[in-house]
């Protein structure tokens, strides 16, 4: 019987332990295991992401304002820091601006970035970055029309255009320039003629260099105003396009200059189905002379052309191109020279400044489109193209002797001598022809009727409406 009892009490004091025990606080430190389930790894967050947002086209007047929206993809507020780190078009370090943001959970936050100092007129890269994560470089602007590119032509360098400007022919039709129509793309509005004429030779003692170009004549017996188109590099891809009759408004000429485009395009003119069918049965009476003036291992090498002469390289000859096309134009009964126009992009941009700086008729005005061959010095600085070629072809000449003969085929200096209106167009992303390049031309010009667009994301290409734009710009002032 008393075993019996003393079990019982037993049984009563174990549970009544087991019950105290089940409703006390634990300490954790005498459980095994316990600390593992207690103390996980917390959760890792994604790395946060940004857009840059163009504000005020990239450009301001003299210290940056750069925003950037953060986004957060994370289910907790999250802070870090937004960097942008700014280096000239030239490649010299300016500044490194930091600044720290919260971002909500799952949500984003714009952060404006500037500097503590004005920056110089200029153009500038900003390396953009959120946390360790690069969300975008991009060049952006700082008064650019305050941008000074020194002109630095030569004591000779009028002397040196006037010369050179002697060598070209005299134009006499079926003499030194011909004219073939092509039937196919006249109308009774315009006939449309493959023009071939003498232009200025290679060499003082060379022969002419021919040139070829398509000719609008309006079909009215009425003077009309003259556009001049000029091309951009050649790079020989493709064939040439023939200009339809158009309209009859314009008297116009799509000229190529010495080597390139309808000097270099055999093939483009032999009787092929898709010739004839684009074209019709017309073929220039000389298709075999359609050859480069580059030598064979020069491929499309214009800028390194004869490069270091003066009587030579390629942009004295194609600048005089230019020059005879005009002079071609004045000679037509139906050319109202009062009314006279040019335009072109990059390399046609450059010939346009150079044409209405050098014509013997003044120009009403002239659109050029990422206008190429500006301020040579700092041009090689920003990108390494042409100055590359030029380096690799400057033989003995010391880089100051270099930049001294470049001097006379140079945009920025060329601009002082124009003074009728221009409209000019830069892509601050342009890694062919910097915007730096665009404005020493346009900065220098010596006219006040001018305007630049402007367009923050473009590279080498056109501005949106560009055509149009360029097509009011010339109406507008039709004498």
């Amino acid at each position: 019987m008393k075993k019996k009892s003393f079990l019982f009490i037993t049984a009563i004091v174990f549970i009544a332990v087991t019950f105290i025990s089940c409703t006390q606080p634990v300490d954790p430190d005498q459980i095994p295991g316990q600390d593992d389930q207690e103390q996980q790894e917390p959760e890792k967050l994604e790395a946060l992401t940004g857009t840059v947002l163009v504000t005020d086209n990239w450009v301001w007047d003299s210290k940056p304002a750069i925003v950037i929206e953060v986004s957060n993809p994370n289910k907790v507020d999250v802070t870090e820091v937004v960097s942008v780190a700014i280096t000239t078009d030239l490649k010299k370090a300016v500044t490194t601006v930091e600044q720290s943001v919260e971002v909500p959970a799952s949500g984003t936050k714009k952060v404006t970035i500037s500097t503590e100092e004005d920056l110089e007129p200029g153009f500038y890269k900003a390396r953009c970055m959120v946390g360790k994560k690069a969300v975008r470089s991009f060049f952006f602007g700082i008064s650019p029309y305050e941008v000074v590119s020194e002109p630095d032509m030569q004591p000779d360098f009028d002397e040196y255009w006037t010369n050179a400007k002697a060598c070209l022919p005299e134009l006499v039709e079926g003499e030194t320039v011909t004219l073939t129509e092509v039937t196919t793309k006249s109308n009774d509005k315009s006939k449309v003629y493959l023009v071939k004429m003498q232009s200025a030779p290679n060499s003082p003692d060379g022969e002419p260099v021919i040139v070829r170009g398509f000719y609008v004549e309006p079909q009215d017996g009425e003077k009309h105003p003259v556009i001049m188109h000029f091309f951009g590099w050649d790079d020989r891809g493709g064939s040439v396009t023939v200009p339809s009759g158009g309209s009859g408004t314009y008297a116009e000429f799509y000229l190529s200059t010495r080597g390139q485009y309808n000097n270099n395009r055999p093939a483009a003119f032999e009787k092929t189905e898709e010739w004839i069918a684009e074209y019709g049965e017309w073929v220039p009476d000389d298709p075999c002379e359609y050859a480069s003036i580059m030598k064979p291992n020069d491929k499309y090498n214009w800028f390194g052309f004869n490069f270091g002469d003066k009587d030579g390289f390629y942009y004295r000859g194609a600048f005089l191109d230019c020059v005879q096309a005009v002079r071609f134009m004045a000679s037509r009964s139906t050319s109202d020279m009062n009314n006279l126009f040019a335009e072109g992009s990059s390399q046609g941009g450059a010939l346009s400044y150079a044409c209405a700086a050098l014509s013997d008729y003044p120009f009403t005005a002239i659109a050029c489109n990422v206008a190429f061959l500006g301020d040579y010095p700092d041009y090689f600085n920003i990108v390494s193209w042409p100055g590359d070629t030029a380096k690799a072809n400057k033989g003995s000449m010391t880089d100051e002797e270099m930049y001294a003969f470049l001097s006379y085929y140079d945009t920025k200096n060329l601009a002082t001598k124009i003074s009728c209106a221009v409209l000019a167009s830069s892509g601050l992303q342009d890694g062919t022809c910097p915007p730096h390049t665009n404005f020493a031309a346009f900065n220098n010009l010596n006219t006040e009727d001018k305007e630049m667009i402007i367009d923050p994301e473009m590279g080498h290409s056109y501005p949106a409406g560009w055509s149009t734009k360029q097509s009011n710009f010339f109406k507008e002032r039709i004498k």
